[in-house]
């Protein structure tokens, strides 16, 4: 008897690694939440008095933008059935991303949660853009690790569906970084 790929045992033992790698990337997302949540809330008060400027939150403007830009232009190269340019645009999108929050962690860490100081409605507007900003950015860590694991296993037709929520999720999170970068940092600085 032919073993085939379709075989029970296969399909069983490749549900139990799904069920196996879905819970490590859950764990995982979890982990990062947990991480950042204790940085900007349980480490430190928000900052006090004066701001020390640094760099690093221009730089997670940065990578917030350049993942844009990459995630736009992988969706453009799948369209086009440019398959490995697509790959190349969304690696390198993951890869960014990944020193964005290793950049935000240090910078948080550092300095802790820093307030904003723009006036009236302003405030209103920025709020909006931040909350949205950080509750997208809860979900697209393990949208973007199954998303990722999906294509890797070349189950194709499963990573195009969550494609679908992963992709645009992904991109407002990016550009509500940039946009939030420039109202808290450029327009309204910390004093």
């Amino acid at each position: 008897m032919v073993l085939r790929s379709d075989d029970r045992f296969f399909r069983g033992e490749a549900s139990r690694r799904d069920r196996w790698l879905l819970s490590a990337i859950g764990l995982v997302s979890l982990l990062v939440v947990l991480g950042i949540g204790f940085i900007l809330l349980g480490r430190q008060p928000a900052v006090k008095g004066e701001y020390r400027a640094s760099a690093l939150p221009a730089l997670n403007a940065f990578l917030n933008g350049t993942s844009a830009v990459l995630l736009a232009a992988g969706y453009l190269f799948i369209r086009r059935k440019r398959v490995t340019a697509h790959k190349v645009c969304m690696g390198t999108a993951f890869g960014v991303s990944c020193l964005f929050l290793v950049s935000y962690l240090v910078h948080h860490y550092q300095v802790g949660s820093v307030p904003f100081s723009g006036p009236g409605w302003i405030r209103s507007v920025y709020l909006a853009f931040l909350i949205s900003h950080i509750i997208l950015a809860v979900f697209i860590v393990p949208l973007a690790l199954a998303t990722i694991y999906r294509a890797l296993g070349e189950q194709f037709d499963r990573h195009k569906r969550i494609a679908r929520w992963t992709l645009p999720i992904w991109l407002y999170v990016s550009v509500t970084g940039v946009i939030v970068y420039v109202m808290l940092y450029q327009l309204y600085p910390p004093r």
